[in-house]
This record gives structure tokens, C-alpha cells and sequence, in this order.
């Protein structure tokens, strides 16, 4: 036996009576133990205990070992253990709870011997105080220092906006596009939201959207530009309105000199105004997430920017970027131990620094030049803030949060900061011109407190603003913002009208903001919470305005007008606000105040049932000739696939049966190109009837014929397209006063399906009975059986479409049976890529599956509360819609079917194309 095992034994055996212990010898050797000794365990030698019974026993031998063993038992039955109380001890008629804690109600020969105990206890619950000691209390986590720390950590992968801490408090949030961004409240609020945006005021953050800017000469920088867009689909960046300064605009882009095919996305854009004596021109392009890269490529390659340039500004404060970890002093510290700040740290908070955002990299440059055009590219992803207030009463919400910021002669000589020099707001109070054009500002400012709705004004009016720190007049409680008839009267009823008519003028659009140097200024110098809340202390009436103004809390903004529905004629200008611009880490100052005036705040969700209300389509859900929109695709499809998956399959839809080919994605290239060859055959048996009229397009010259599908965006073609759906409005009603400017005929529309062969349109689809368009539904053309049937009954409910066989159940069945038996590794493969009730690829022929002509799918569905019927937003392929508009008679023209991808009853819906 090794000497561990015997100091075991012997530790074990340390309290056993004397009679059953052995001596050492025994226990060592083997051969001993076998001959009637005792031994732990097994034995080396395979050898066993003495089996053989004693042939006699002592009687006087075993009497005194048995009352050994007896004497041990009382010993050990009468011994207090160390561990147990003193009163434990005691008789159980004495022992009494109070004597746990006061050991004065013991008795005296016990009472020393509780004490000693009780110290002990103390020492050694303080002995395990201090090893906690090592996890940091609540307190001491949350320090600003170690909170910093933390949420630098947990945004490595996904940047955080400003205000990510009070989404995350309410919002159910998701990672998206490099953010974390909040995607829908956790309360339900859908009806809520609604009422907001129709009567009050949505407020959203969009501070994830990039901007680009442009520096250098007008004329070289339209030029560049100009490659990226075409005048057939509207404005584009030398639209006059919007080169002024004045208006914000909203287009299209493509590759360059790629137009009609490639699209990268929409984009919004806003010029600087006109500096006199001065050449140059700034442009801020704001543009979605998943588009920055492309854009940002095209845009180096037609301004020939290929050069990237040093960041040359200082490191800058903001509160949502992690910190480099080689120069980060905070990153260095080791947990567990305190904090230990220095002289500077002491005066001035911990700050972040600017190193990339969720669309790059850290290490990626941020400006770009050309040598040979001058021009300069700045990525200010991150550099600003962007909120956006949707409904008719956002303006009143902006007039009550903000004010006009004033001049610097109201403080006294003692109050003034030592470091006045480095503001920018006192230097500018010397210049008396800059003061008129603020003063001039802050009237037109004053003139919105008199306009009714939002939606009064002109789409994209740019006004700009310095305002004071919104902080220092914060109500004491939630109150909603609403118009006042009183200040409304005190308004000049002309400049009322001069500004709802004409807009801003040019000079009234110079802002600060489009100052590098004034933003670092603003955003270095903003007064902490920690100051805001120790003057409120001092306030003498609570609640009032902290007056005077300190320097730091001006700020410069810019306010965006955002316009409604502007297509066609129904509910025009609903879901129209305003955008409000801000330096970067003034987000929270700004949100606090516009929450505290009844705003209700929305997500991601929201801002897609903004655009199907209005009916236009949303980046990049609606753009699948994009490459953005192919990505989300792609993505959208992998989710509803795991969605699907999860479900049995005796508790999901088997689409094979319902006849529906692609219920996760819509294959709109296959589409396109089979109905490319429909166009081919109905043209080819023209051709051998008989001669065909010479075809000319009503639209002027050749169009570019893209392998690719597209989508139509050209202005002219739509509203032909328009006229021959003769719209109508929700509810199946037409709308008087509208005329056709080119009347239906084969010639026109051979001529532009010709013009369009690979297009898809956008629409507008309305119910004419009841029910409720989903995701993905399929859009087909009715046979002449079907607008008969509607032509009897207005609200027929529509055909009904006969089941189908499911031919890949039995395959699949087989294919489990042969991975029981061992089967070909062939056969299984090709089976195991099967899903029970989806289509394998290839799909077969998308257009002629059904009963009814395939014509296009539905992108967003749902029901309407704006018109009170189900409304659903989709394309359409521009051949099969043509051909099917020549088919049918003029009172059921632009009529199609809708038919949910998980029902078989077709429903009877309305086009309409709004231009």
C-alpha cells in the first residue's frame, strides 16, 4: 500500500474504537492482510479476503472488543460537535430560538464557550466578504469609465446609434446592416403609430443612413455626375430647384452610362447654397446602408477620386464609436483594480473616438481627391445625426422643443467663460450681417407656428437654424405639442402665405452645419449632464428655464422638409414631416426634449408601413433589379426558409398542392425572360397572318434592350401605362377628369412592349372585395369566364383554382427509406435537398403553372387603414400587363387577380400605376 493510502486509512479510522484497528504492518503487507488483517482496495496479487470461518471463539475476548465498541458509540453520541451551536448541547426542553443571538439566555457555564463561537462565525463571514470584494458592487460596474469599456466591447460588430440605450429599454432590436438598430416597440402600438402619423407626430431616428459629400466646382462635379443619371426619370441633380440650395431631391442612380439596366438605388441629395465670389459647391448624398459601397465605388470612378487622403481633423468626442485599443489609456486598465484618472481626466469626461462606423472598417480612408478635377470626397458616415418627424403636426413639435438661439450681450462680464475664444457663437455675434441673416431665420422659423399641417408646405423646403441647448427649457412632464391659435394670429397672414408658396429663400438656407470646424466645435464643447443637472440644482423656481444661456449651448441644425404622398390623387400629401440634422453627439439632447412632447417613437417596421401607405417603394425591399435588393432577397428567402422549417409539416401549407411555385422569393429574371418569348410568339404568328404595320414608340428614340430584367422608371412610359389602367381610386371608383392622352391600340403597345421587353412595373394593387394581400401573393390575368363573372356581381369574390398533384411526396418518402436500407449515395443527395411542399430547383415555367396567366408577385400587403380595403404594393411584367389590358373590354380595363400563396381562392383587384 502506497503511503497515501495509509494516511487516508488512518484518517479515517482516527476515531474507531482501539479493538478494530490494525497495526501498520498489516495494512502493508499483503500477505499479512490475507492471513486476517485488514486492507483497503483491491490487491495487486489478485488475491482476496480469508474466506475460512473461525473454528472457536473467546467468549472473555469478544465481550471486551463488543463493549469497546460501545463505550466509542456513547462517546460519540454524547460529544457536541464542533460545528454545531452551543445550545445544541442543552436539553430540548431548554433550547429556545431567542438563544442563537443572545447568548445571555444560556446558561453561565456555557456562555464563554457561545461567545468564543460567535467570534468565530464573525471572522469568518468577514473573511468571505472580502474575497467578494473581487466583484465590483452595482455602483461601482456602472462608473462611467467601466461603463465606457463595456460598451465598447459590445460594439465590435454592430455600432450602436445615440440613442441605442433608450431603444433598447423599449424596442425589440436587431442587427442589421453593421448597426443595431430597433426594429418595433415591445408594446403594441401598430394603431397607435398610425394615428400618429395621421393626426400627431412618428419620430424615428435615421442616424444609420450614410452621407457622402462632394467638394469642388459645380460644373465638374455635374458633369461627374450626370453619368449616373438619366432626365427620362425625373429630375436629376442640376435640377434648378435643387441646385439652389433650397429643395431637397430624390433620384435614382445607376452605373455610370449604364441606364436603363444596372440601378444601384435611391438616394436623396441637398446642395449647399451659393457662397458669392466663390466656385465651389458642397453636396451631401444620403443614401441607405447596403447601397454606400456601390455608391461610394461609382462615384470615386466618375470624379476620378481614387486617392485616399489622411484624416487631417483631431480625434473627436462621440458617444458611439469604440476606442482604439493601442492608444486607449481606458483599455488598458486591469479589472478589479480601481480606476485611477488623471489632471485631465479629472476636468473633462471620457470620450470616444471616431474610427469607422457600421458600413467600414476602422483602417478604411474616409476622403478621397483628384488631382485632375479637384474634387473631394468625404464619407461623414457617423459625423451627423438625423431624426425624422412623419405626421401634420410635426412642425408645432419642432416649434415648441426648439428656439432660436440667442446673442451673447444678455450675459454678464463674471459669467463668461475663460475660453470663450475657441466657441464659435460669440466670434459670430460680432459679425452684425450674420446676426441679420439669423434674425431672418428665426422669423421664418416663428412664421410655422402659424401653418395648420406639414403638408402645406412645399416638398423639400430646406430651412436652417441655430438654436439653444433644447435642454435647458425640458418640461418637467410629457405634454403633446399642439398648434396655438393665439401665437397662429399673431403671425403675418402674408408671410404665412409667401412661405407655404414659395418656400425658404436661398440666403435663409446657410447653415453652420455644413462647417467641419463649427461641428467639432459644437460637438467638443457640449455642456455635460452632470453641469445641466448641477444648474438646475441652483435654480431658485424649479422647473424653469435655466437662464442665461451658457456659450456651449448653441447648436446649428438643418430642417428638411419631407413630403407626403405625392402620386396620384388620393390622400395626397399624407405621412408628410420634417428632418432634423444635428451635429454628432447631440442626439440624446435632442431626443429627450421631442419625446417629452407626446411624439410616439417607431422602428424599422414603421418606416415600411410609411412607404406602403404612401405607396411608393421602400430601399431595398422594393428594388430587386438592385444589387441591394438582390442581397435582401437573398437574405428574406434564408429566413422564411428556417421559418418554415421549423413548423412540422403537417402544421404548414404544402404549396405544391396549392399550386404555388415560389412562396419564399419571387423569380422575377425567369419571369421576364419567358414572357420575352411570349412577346416573340405573338409577333412571329403577326408576322405570318399577314404584314405588320410599321412600328414607331411613342416615346421618341431607341431604348438600350437589357439582357437583364429591369425596372421601368421612365416618366413617359408610366404615365402612358397610367392612362391605359384608367385609374381609379381604393374602392374601385373611377376618378373624373381623367382623360387618355394616347388611346389603346395594337401599335402603340407593340411599340412599347418592344421599347420594354425585359421591364417589370411598379403598382398599386386594391382590393374589390374583402380580404387581405400577403407577402409573395401571385398577381394573374382573368379569363374572359372571370369578368363575366364580375360583371354580374360587383364584389364577387373571384374563381377558385383546382388542386395540385405533389409529385416529390413520394419521392421524399422513398429517399428516407433507401437512408434506412443504405441506398446509392447518388440517390440520396439528390433527395435530400427536397423540402416537403416547396418546389426544387429548377422551377419549371413560372407563368403557365397555374389556371391563370402568371403576371407578376406582391412585395407588400396588407390591410389598408388609410382606405379601409386590402391594399398590397408589387410589379408586374410590362408585356404580360400590356397583354392582358388589350384583352380586356374598357369597363373592366387594369383588372387583375390576387391570389394569397398559401389559399387557392382568387380575389379581384385593381391596378393602379400612379405617376
Amino acid at each position: 500500500m502506497s503511503a497515501a493510502k495509509v494516511k487516508m486509512r488512518e484518517k479515517k479510522l482516527r476515531n474507531q474504537p482501539s479493538n478494530v484497528q490494525y497495526s501498520s504492518t498489516h495494512s502493508v503487507d499483503n500477505s499479512d492482510a490475507r492471513q486476517g488483517g485488514w486492507v483497503r482496495g483491491h490487491h495487486r496479487d489478485a488475491g482476496g479476503y480469508a474466506k475460512e470461518m473461525p473454528k472457536f471463539i473467546t467468549g472473555g475476548t469478544f465481550a471486551r472488543a463488543r463493549a469497546a465498541e460501545v463505550n466509542a458509540m456513547l462517546k460519540a453520541v454524547n460529544k457536541t460537535p464542533g460545528s454545531s451551536y452551543v445550545f445544541a448541547a442543552l436539553p430540548k426542553h431548554m433550547r429556545r430560538r431567542a438563544m442563537s443571538h443572545n447568548t445571555k439566555r444560556l446558561p453561565r457555564r456555557l456562555r464563554d464557550v457561545a461567545n468564543r463561537m460567535r467570534e468565530k462565525t464573525y471572522q469568518a463571514a468577514t473573511k468571505k466578504k472580502k474575497e467578494q470584494a473581487k466583484n465590483k458592487s452595482r455602483k461601482a460596474r456602472r462608473r462611467h469609465g467601466n461603463l465606457l469599456l463595456e460598451f465598447n466591447r459590445r460594439q465590435r460588430k454592430n455600432i450602436w446609434l445615440e440613442t441605442h440605450i433608450w431603444h433598447a429599454k423599449r424596442f425589440h432590436m436587431v442587427k442589421k446592416w453593421g448597426y443595431c438598430l430597433g426594429d418595433r416597440p415591445t408594446n403594441k402600438c401598430y394603431r397607435p403609430c398610425y394615428r400618429a402619423m395621421s393626426n400627431h407626430c412618428l419620430l424615428q431616428d435615421l442616424s444609420y443612413y450614410c452621407c457622402i459629400e462632394l467638394h469642388g466646382e459645380e460644373d465638374k462635379l455635374l458633369a461627374a455626375l450626370s453619368q449616373l443619371t438619366s432626365k427620362d426619370t425625373g429630375p436629376t441633380f442640376a435640377s434648378a430647384v435643387c441646385l439652389s440650395g433650397c429643395r431637397q431631391g430624390s433620384l435614382t442612380v445607376y452605373k455610370a452610362g449604364q441606364y436603363p439596366s444596372h440601378p444601384l438605388g435611391l438616394v436623396t441629395f441637398l446642395w449647399r447654397p451659393r457662397t458669392q465670389g466663390s466656385a465651389l459647391r458642397q453636396l451631401w448624398i444620403w443614401a441607405h446602408p447596403t447601397l454606400k459601397q456601390d455608391l461610394l465605388a461609382e462615384l470615386q470612378a466618375v470624379c476620378l477620386c481614387s486617392e485616399a487622403v489622411a484624416m487631417v481633423t483631431p480625434v473627436e468626442a462621440h458617444p458611439t464609436t469604440e476606442p482604439e485599443p493601442e492608444k486607449s489609456s481606458e483599455a488598458k486598465l486591469v479589472p478589479g483594480k480601481k480606476r485611477k484618472r488623471n489632471h485631465k481626466d479629472s476636468s473633462e469626461p471620457s470620450a470616444k473616438k471616431i474610427l469607422g462606423d457600421g458600413t467600414r472598417s476602422t483602417t478604411s480612408p474616409v476622403t478621397w481627391k483628384s488631382s485632375l478635377t479637384g474634387i473631394i470626397i468625404n464619407d461623414l458616415t457617423m459625423e451627423l445625426v438625423r431624426f425624422r418627424l412623419i405626421g401634420p403636426q410635426s412642425h408645432s413639435v419642432l416649434t415648441d422643443t426648439l428656439e432660436a438661439a440667442t446673442r451673447c450681450e444678455v450675459l454678464c462680464k463674471e459669467q463668461q467663460p475663460t475660453h470663450t475664444s475657441s466657441l464659435w457663437w460669440p466670434e459670430l455675434c460680432k459679425d452684425e450681417s450674420r446676426m441679420k441673416l439669423h434674425q431672418q431665420q428665426a422669423d421664418l422659423f416663428h412664421t410655422l407656428k402659424s401653418i395648420f399641417s406639414s403638408s402645406e408646405l412645399t416638398a423639400g423646403t430646406v430651412l436652417s437654424l441655430t438654436v439653444d441647448d433644447p435642454r435647458l427649457n425640458l418640461p418637467t412632464k410629457k405634454v403633446q405639442a399642439l398648434p396655438c391659435v393665439q401665437q397662429a394670429e399673431e403671425v403675418c397672414e402674408e408671410k404665412r402665405r409667401e412661405l407655404t408658396l414659395r418656400g425658404v429663400p436661398e440666403h435663409c438656407c446657410q447653415s453652420f452645419l455644413w462647417d467641419q470646424s463649427v461641428r467639432n466645435s459644437v460637438t467638443d464643447n457640449k455642456i455635460p449632464e452632470q453641469t445641466l443637472n448641477r444648474m438646475r440644482r441652483e435654480v431658485l423656481v424649479p422647473g424653469s428655464r435655466l437662464s442665461p444661456t451658457p456659450l456651449q449651448g448653441r447648436v446649428p441644425i438643418l430642417l428638411v422638409h419631407q413630403p407626403g404622398k405625392q402620386l396620384g390623387t388620393e390622400r395626397t400629401g399624407w405621412g408628410a414631416g420634417w428632418d432634423l440634422l444635428l451635429p454628432k453627439g447631440w442626439g440624446m439632447a435632442f431626443w429627450v426634449p421631442l419625446v417629452y412632447r407626446g411624439v410616439r417613437v417607431g422602428g424599422l417596421n414603421m418606416s415600411l408601413k410609411h412607404n406602403q401607405n404612401k405607396a411608393t417603394p421602400h430601399f431595398p425591399h422594393d428594388y430587386p433589379d438592385c444589387p441591394a435588393g438582390v442581397r435582401f432577397q437573398d437574405e428574406q428567402e434564408a429566413e422564411l426558409l428556417n421559418k418554415l422549417k421549423r413548423r412540422p409539416p403537417a402544421k404548414r401549407p404544402n404549396y405544391i398542392k396549392l399550386g404555388c411555385l415560389a412562396p419564399l422569393r419571387c423569380p422575377w429574371q425567369q419571369l421576364a425572360e419567358e414572357w420575352e418569348l411570349i412577346s416573340r410568339d405573338l409577333r412571329e404568328e403577326k408576322t405570318h397572318d399577314g404584314p405588320v404595320e410599321q412600328q414607331v414608340s411613342p416615346l421618341g428614340g431607341a431604348t438600350v434592350k437589357p439582357q437583364h430584367f429591369t425596372v421601368l422608371r421612365s416618366r413617359s412610359s408610366l404615365r402612358l401605362l397610367s392612362c391605359w389602367c384608367r385609374p381609379s381610386s381604393s374602392k374601385g371608383q373611377r376618378l373624373r377628369g381623367v382623360g387618355e392622352s394616347s388611346p389603346l391600340s395594337h401599335s402603340a403597345a407593340s411599340a412599347l412592349v418592344e421599347a420594354h421587353r425585359m421591364s417589370v412595373v411598379w403598382v398599386r394593387l386594391s382590393l374589390l372585395s374583402k380580404g387581405k394581400p400577403e407577402l409573395h401573393a401571385m398577381l394573374c390575368a382573368p379569363t374572359a369566364e372571370d369578368l363575366r363573372l364580375l360583371a354580374k356581381e360587383q364584389r364577387a369574390n373571384g374563381p377558385q383554382e383546382p388542386p395540385h398533384k405533389d409529385h416529390f411526396k413520394s419521392r421524399i418518402g422513398r429517399s428516407k427509406k433507401s437512408q434506412k436500407t443504405a441506398s446509392p449515395a447518388n440517390d440520396t443527395s439528390q433527395s435530400s435537398d427536397l423540402v416537403i411542399g416547396l418546389w426544387p430547383d429548377p422551377l419549371p415555367s413560372v407563368s403557365s403553372h397555374c389556371s391563370r396567366v402568371m403576371l407578376g408577385w406582391v412585395t407588400q400587403g396588407d390591410f389598408s387603414l388609410s382606405a379601409g380595403c386590402g391594399e398590397a404594393l408589387g410589379f408586374i411584367t410590362v408585356s404580360g400587363l400590356i397583354h392582358t389590358l388589350i384583352k380586356q373590354p374598357v369597363e373592366h380595363r387594369g383588372t387583375l387577380l390576387l391570389r394569397n400563396p398559401a389559399s387557392l381562392h382568387y380575389r379581384f383587384i385593381k391596378v393602379n400605376i400612379e405617376v
